[in-house]
């Protein structure tokens, strides 16, 4: 009997690793999966980046619903034969179809409806991505060469059209600092698209690579050592007319009141921050001093190793810099799902709107040069060393874990404490080796 190809489509979920896991049915049973998707188990959440469920709050019980997004459905399609890969990022449900608690497309959802709610404003994002290609071309003296490129031109070629071709519209792509690393960024979005902008980068990116016999790898650190890959996560504050709110040519830095509030709420949570956006051993390896990646939980003007920056705008007289103005979070990277980073982001952003914070003080230079008293009367934090240390933050700072909600919370720590168990007898080496397999 000849048998018709037939595709499946999965509804997937970027989870508490940062992983992007699902269910697929028969691409012919769309409509009516639409409603419903397919069924989900809570403990699911907790599978960590090795595979494993060291511990979890919810055993064998419950019963959940994965149900796609309408917005968010990806197709790789290169027409020439091969199968097609479709799939759809969704939300996790409970029976009664509210969120469940613990859902980070949801967490997502609900600090942008409370920050909109409380201040009226919306916020604008972008993920910028930094990954290693195995198979690139690796000369000394590369970093940003010309050379870099030739190599995967064919990659390249692909991976720009698929984005492009799922609505991600590509802003840059270039050969980064580090052997075999790149970088992608793509124009900003509103922000629960913004981060399944993120999360489809990612997929796109491993999937094309695969095709061409590459493997992409977002790691915050492939081998000891070498360059860490981070992800920046740009973002700006607009009022209900989609107007930037984030300038004021009088404020610090070139930021209006409103933006200072929301980068002082930032600033003075961050290291609890920490323990949602650079969630792996290995993060910490990336974030050291002198390494163009941030060490202190400072805002910096232009600067590449401020946890929080002000980015630059042209200066010419004849454009406008107010739409352009935005902030730049970068202790941040891969290991973590986009709607956690973000959702904290906001959450530490509004509380500084709440509490009317000032606008930090900005230090042109190093804050290891100044003195305990120092960094202290300007609000500059050192950021976690390591993992254990962000999530004992995240745990001590009453107000950041209370975003969380108690269910995600408890999970998010079982979670993280149990990678670490898993993880605490490699060396450095085996770590690195595993977290780029991993991401």
């Amino acid at each position: 009997m000849e048998t018709t190809p037939e595709e499946v489509i999965l509804v997937c979920c970027s989870d508490i690793a940062g992983q992007v896991r699902g269910k697929g049915f028969p691409a012919r049973d769309l409509e009516k999966r639409r409603r419903l998707g397919v069924g989900w188990t809570p403990t699911n959440i907790m599978i960590n980046c090795l595979g494993g469920i060291p511990a979890t709050p919810f055993g064998p019980r419950g019963d959940l619903f994965l149900v796609p997004a309408r917005e968010g459905r990806v197709l790789l399609d290169f027409a020439d034969g091969t199968p097609r890969e479709q799939w759809y990022l969704g939300d996790i449900l409970e029976l009664d179809e509210t969120p469940w608690d613990c859902c980070p497309r949801s967490f997502l959802k609900r600090a942008l409806a409370a920050l909109e709610t409380e201040t009226g404003l919306s916020l604008l994002a972008s993920f910028e991505h930094e990954f290693h290609l195995d198979k690139a071309h690796a000369r000394s003296g590369d970093s940003y060469g010309l050379g870099s490129m030739r190599s995967i031109a064919g990659f390249t070629r692909d991976f720009i059209g698929a984005l492009r071709a799922n609505g991600l519209e590509p802003d840059t792509f270039l050969p980064e600092y580090g052997t075999r690393q790149y970088e992608i960024t793509i124009d900003p979005t509103t922000g629960l698209e913004a981060a399944d902008r993120a999360v489809k980068l990612r997929e796109l990116c491993r999937a094309v690579a695969e095709r061409h016999e590459m493997t992409a790898s977002f790691s915050p650190l492939v081998a000891r050592g070498g360059v860490g890959n981070g992800v920046h996560i740009h973002c700006s504050l607009v009022d209900s007319d989609g107007q930037s709110v984030t300038y004021d040519p009088q404020g610090v830095g070139g930021l209006s009141p409103k933006a200072g509030a929301f980068a002082a709420g930032i600033l003075r949570h961050v290291r609890a921050l920490c323990a949602i956006t650079a969630p792996s051993l290995v993060s910490y390896d990336r974030l050291r001093p002198h390494s163009w990646s941030a060490f202190w939980g400072n805002l910096g003007l232009r600067d590449r190793e401020a946890g929080l920056r002000i980015c630059p705008v042209p200066a010419a007289g004849d454009i406008d810099p107010a739409p352009r103005y935005n902030m730049e979070f970068r202790a941040a990277d891969a290991a973590a799902s986009p709607y956690l980073q973000l959702g904290m982001l906001i959450f530490a952003g509004l509380q500084g709107l709440r509490e009317g914070l000032p606008t930090p003080a900005i230090h042109d230079g190093d804050p290891g040069d100044l003195s305990d008293a120092e960094r202290e009367t300007m609000g500059i934090q050192a950021l976690p060393r390591t993992l254990a240390e962000a999530l004992e933050a995240l745990e001590t700072d009453d107000v950041a874990s209370g975003w969380l909600g108690p269910g995600l919370r408890q999970a998010y720590l079982m979670h993280k404490r149990g990678e670490i168990s898993m993880l605490e007898d490699r060396s450095p080496d085996e770590l690195c080796r595993v977290y780029a397999e991993a991401y």
